[in-house]
C-alpha cells in the first residue's frame, strides 16, 4: 500500500540487507585509501599524497635546526625519556587479574627484548625524538623465515619519507526499495617501499606512467608503524606536533630579518652633498658631481678571504653619503647631516612573536628564557604552564606506547606464548611505567598530600572524626580512597604490624631493665 509517498509492506516481505559496514573505518593513521580492481603489479598511483607528506617530513626536520625550536624539542624529550636510570621504561601488568605470575614474566622477559632490540636505554632519546618531529615512526620487524617461533631478531628504522601505507577497499553498491548506498566487503593494508623516496601526481593534468611511483609490496605485518595521532583538516595526512609552530616561526625569522635590515641600513648618520654646479648643462654639471665625489669619497674595503684592505671606489650603497646637485640661484656648496633610526633597541615585536612560537611548541616560556632559573619553591608558586605541560608528557608517553605494544604484540604470538585473541584481551590492561624526572609534578603531588594530611589532622583535633564524620568518609572524600585500595591499604597496614622492621620491639619486650638512673636524676 501506498500513502503520501511512502510504501507500507508486511514485514515477511522486506529483503533484509546488512548494512552494518554502509560507513567505511575512521583513517586515523594517514594510509593512502585506494580503490581495489585488477591486478596490483609494481607501479601505484599516490595523487601526491606521499609527495606532501615526504615534503612535511623534510620541514619538520628543518625546523629542528632553528635554535628555539631544537630547544623546546629537547626540553620536551628529556622530561619524556630519562636515560640516568636502570630502567627508563618498564612493563606494568597489575591490572591483569586472571593471568598467572609464570606467563607474566614471561611478559617482561620478552618486554626486556624489546627494549634490547630497539637499544632503548642507550638510543631511547633518538627514538622518541624521531617520532615526535616527524610525527610518524616506521620499523621494519626482521624474523627468520626457517624458525619463525625464534620471534623478532632485529628492528630496523625506516625513514618516513620513503614508506607509505596503502589501503585497498572492496566496495559494492546495495540497491533495495527505499535507497542505495555502498558498503565495505572487504579490505587489505599493506606498505609500499621506495629508496629513492615518493613523487607525486603533477601540478596540473593526470598523473601519467613517468609520474606514478615505483615500489616494493611490503606485508602489513613485517612494519612496525606508529603516528602522533594528529591529522589534517581533510584527516587524510598525519601531521606533527610541530605543524602548528610552522606558522610562528616563519614570522618570526621574518621579523628579524626585517629588523636586521633596518638597523644596517638606518643605523649610521651620513651626510649629505649639495653641490653648487652653477648654469653648467646637465651632462657636464652630472659630470662635475661625479668628479666632486670621486675627490672627497674614500671607501675602504676589507676582504675577508685574504685579510687585505683595499680602497675601492666602485660601489655606492645606501649606508654611503648622498650627492645632490644645486642649481646657480640657490644656495652655494652645503653640507648636512642624515639623522641614524630611532629607536634601534626596540625589540617587543620579536619578543612577541617568540612568546607564540613557545607557545605553540607546548613548553612553558620560562623554561626557554635564560634568565629565568631553576627555583625551588611551593606548589602554590608552580606556574598553570608547568601543570599542562606535566599532562602533555603524560599523553605523548601514552601516545608512544603502541611502538612497545605493537612489537609486544608480534613478539608473543610468533613465540606462540598467547594467541591474537588473547592479546586483544590483555592489551588494553597493559601499561608502562615511565621514570619521571619532573620536579614540578612531583612538588605538587606533596603538596596536595600535605594539604590532606592537615586537613585530616584538624577534624581529628576539632573532634569532627567521629562524631561528625567517619573515618571511612575521611578516607574516601579526603585520601580519594576506593573501596579496593582501601581494601588494599588494610591488609598492608596488618602486614606491617607484625613485621618487626616497622615495629621494634621495645627494650621491655626484650627482657631488658630499664634504665633508671635517668629518673633518679
Amino acid at each position: 500500500m501506498e500513502f503520501l509517498g511512502f510504501e507500507f509492506r508486511r514485514r515477511g516481505n522486506v529483503e533484509k540487507q546488512n548494512l552494518d559496514e554502509f560507513i567505511p573505518k575512521q583513517n586515523d593513521d594517514g594510509s593512502l585509501v585506494v580503490a581495489a580492481g585488477g591486478s596490483y603489479g609494481t607501479v601505484v598511483d599516490l595523487e601526491g599524497a606521499a609527495k606532501n607528506e615526504s615534503e612535511l617530513v623534510t620541514k619538520y626536520r628543518e625546523m629542528v635546526m632553528h635554535a628555539e625550536v631544537e630547544s623546546a624539542v629537547d626540553d620536551i624529550v628529556n622530561e619524556a625519556i630519562i636515560q640516568d636510570t636502570d630502567e627508563t621504561v618498564k612493563l606494568n601488568l597489575d591490572n591483569i587479574r586472571d593471568l598467572p605470575d609464570n606467563v607474566k614474566k614471561v611478559f617482561h622477559q620478552e618486554f626486556n627484548n624489546i627494549l634490547r632490540l630497539f637499544d632503548f636505554q642507550h638510543q631511547g632519546y633518538d627514538v622518541f625524538k624521531r617520532w615526535y618531529v616527524d610525527g610518524r615512526l616506521y620499523y621494519q620487524a626482521i624474523i627468520d623465515k626457517n624458525d619463525p617461533k625464534q620471534g623478532i631478531q632485529e628492528l630496523r628504522y625506516i625513514d618516513p619519507r620513503k614508506i607509505k601505507k596503502v589501503k585497498e577497499t572492496k566496495r559494492k553498491k546495495v540497491n533495495n526499495n527505499y535507497s542505495s548506498a555502498e558498503v565495505t566487503v572487504g579490505e587489505q593494508e599493506y606498505y609500499i617501499y621506495n629508496e629513492k623516496g615518493f613523487g607525486g601526481r603533477p601540478s596540473s593534468g593526470p598523473a601519467s606512467a613517468s609520474t606514478a611511483t615505483t615500489g616494493i609490496k611490503i606485508a602489513k605485518d613485517s612494519i612496525l608503524y606508529v603516528t602522533s595521532g594528529l591529522l589534517d583538516k581533510t584527516n587524510s595526512l598525519v601531521i606533527s606536533y610541530l605543524h602548528k609552530a610552522i606558522k610562528p616561526l616563519n614570522q618570526l625569522r621574518a621579523l628579524e630579518d626585517a629588523t636586521i635590515i633596518y638597523r644596517i641600513s638606518r643605523a649610521p648618520e651620513r651626510r649629505i652633498f649639495y653641490i653648487d654646479v652653477g648654469n653648467l648643462p646637465k651632462m657636464k654639471a652630472e659630470q662635475y658631481l661625479r668628479d666632486m665625489m670621486t675627490r672627497h669619497k674614500n671607501k675602504v674595503v676589507y676582504d675577508a678571504s685574504t685579510g687585505e684592505i683595499r680602497d675601492d671606489r666602485k660601489f655606492m650603497t645606501m649606508l654611503e653619503d648622498f650627492w645632490l646637485p644645486r642649481r646657480e640661484g640657490n644656495r652655494g656648496t652645503q653640507i648636512e647631516t642624515l639623522p641614524g633610526g630611532q629607536n634601534l633597541g626596540e625589540m617587543t615585536d620579536v619578543e612577541y612573536f617568540q612568546k607564540v612560537l613557545f607557545k605553540s611548541l607546548n613548553v612553558p616560556v620560562s623554561r626557554l628564557e635564560a634568565e629565568t632559573g631553576f627555583t625551588i619553591g611551593r606548589a602554590t608558586e608552580i606556574s598553570r604552564d608547568e601543570v599542562k605541560f606535566a599532562k602533555f608528557i603524560d599523553r605523548l608517553r601514552t601516545r608512544f606506547n603502541h611502538v612497545f605494544l605493537k612489537a609486544l604484540e608480534k613478539q608473543l604470538i610468533l613465540k606462540g606464548i598467547i594467541t591474537q585473541e588473547d592479546w586483544k584481551n590483555f592489551s588494553p590492561s597493559i601499561k608502562f611505567e615511565y621514570a619521571k624526572d619532573n620536579y614540578f609534578s612531583e612538588l605538587k603531588e606533596i603538596e596536595i598530600m600535605n594539604d590532606k594530611i592537615n586537613a585530616f589532622q584538624s577534624l581529628l583535633q576539632t573532634g569532627a572524626i567521629g562524631k561528625y564524620y567517619s573515618n571511612r568518609w575521611a578516607r574516601q572524600h579526603i585520601f580519594r580512597q576506593d573501596q579496593e585500595l582501601m581494601d588494599e591499604m588494610d591488609a598492608e597496614i596488618k602486614q606491617e604490624l607484625n613485621n618487626p622492621i616497622f615495629n621494634p620491639p621495645l627494650p621491655e619486650q626484650n627482657g631488658a631493665q630499664p634504665d633508671n638512673s635517668t629518673q633518679q636524676n
